[in-house]
């Protein structure tokens, strides 16, 4: 069977910035489609990935939309990282399309993209599915329902640390694979890949608070106040702002509730992982994104590449400007691009196993 034969060909629902097409791409896989509903999705998931963008709500999306996308490929793939409300902006974002983030219909709305994901599967019954989300989805009743949308599928699922697929950061996320091709599961990844902080960004040129390099406007440093650069100075890779003289303490760490929560206002450690990238991570005070040893916040391009993207993976048009806001969410939202590849080999190793050995036929 020539690999023409075996290709697999995917349809990525919400893409976001590509950091799952473009893992799936590297485990050679041939994405074609991605849907987002953000339009800031479009340049960072066209211009670094070969797969077509959509700008739709998956919300709203009719199978029939898609299909003709997924037809000529020897094995099917309908991939995707169901936002759920409680834990995603995706909604957020919706909003500001205009389509609207429906309110007051109870807990069952809370997961509706995963339903809808579910009814995406039953009409399009692809080969192979794969997910991705966050560990609590898993205790959720949805979760079961939507593996009864899986009937005629082979199902594996285990909770990754995205430390043991490479990836400079600590995170769990929660990863389903599906075939009807036969039995399937996800192979424990190779526990002790770690990659450091150092490892992902040390090279990369010094700039200061408020600065941007000309050479990279995505690497560029959200500003300080006077008092938040006094904080930094005084902070060590890996302390906390309990380490800090007690006139810079803020007033909400003063008070006793304020004790638990030392991860914030929080330096890099240079030989250890980072923290879980996310939507504000450019700001030194929302958690511990302080650079290991420069006077600032993580930039917008070392944050993406704290999330596996390359370093000249493109988030901005050349006549864009960079927001933080806007670029910050594309990178905390994304799939990072290791556990994406991780996944691709998972199921590229799957489909090469059974159409080599001939084992092909349908999940009873």
């Amino acid at each position: 069977m020539s690999s023409t034969d075996k290709t697999i060909v995917a349809v990525d629902l919400f893409c976001g910035a590509g950091g799952l097409t473009h893992g799936l791409e590297l485990a050679g896989i041939d994405v074609r489609l991605g849907v987002d509903v953000d339009p800031s999705c479009e340049h960072p998931f066209s211009a670094n990935n070969k797969a077509s963008f959509l700008l739709a709500d998956v919300d709203c999306l009719d199978a029939s939309t898609i299909a003709g996308t997924l037809q000529g490929g020897r094995v099917t793939l309908l991939a995707g990282c169901a936002p759920c409300q409680p834990f995603s902006t995706y909604s957020r974002s919706a909003a500001r399309q205009g389509e609207g983030k429906r309110k007051g219909r109870g807990s069952r709305e809370d997961w509706r993209l995963v339903r809808r994901f579910g009814d995406l599967v039953k009409a399009l019954q692809p080969d192979l599915v794969t997910m991705e989300n966050v560990p609590p989805l898993l205790d959720q009743p949805v979760f079961a329902e939507f593996l009864r949308c899986l009937d005629g599928y082979s199902v594996g699922h285990r909770i990754v640390d995205v430390r043991d697929v490479g990836l400079p950061q600590t995170r769990k996320r929660l990863v389903l694979v599906a075939s009807r091709l036969g039995p399937i599961e996800l192979p424990a990844p190779d526990a002790g890949r770690t990659t450091t902080v150092r490892q992902t960004i040390g090279s990369l040129r010094p700039v200061a608070a408020g600065e941007a390099d000309p050479s990279d406007p995505l690497h560029v440093a959200s500003r300080l106040s006077a008092t938040n650069l006094q904080r930094i100075r005084a902070s060590k890779p890996g302390g906390t702002w309990r380490d800090w003289p007690d006139e810079l303490r803020a007033k909400c760490h003063r008070r006793s509730t304020g004790a638990t929560y030392p991860a914030v206002y929080g330096r890099m450690e240079w030989d250890q992982p980072g923290p879980t990238i996310t939507t504000q991570c450019f700001g030194y005070g929302n958690g511990r994104f302080g650079h290991p040893e420069q006077d600032r916040a993580i930039t917008l391009r070392e944050a993406a590449m704290l999330q596996g993207f390359p370093a000249d993976y493109s988030f901005l048009a050349a006549e864009d400007r960079p927001s933080f806001a806007r670029i910050g969410r594309l990178i905390g939202n994304a799939v990072p691009v290791p556990l994406g590849e991780y996944v691709g080999r998972t199921l590229r190793n799957h489909v090469d196993a059974y159409l080599d050995g001939e084992a092909v036929g349908k999940v009873a």
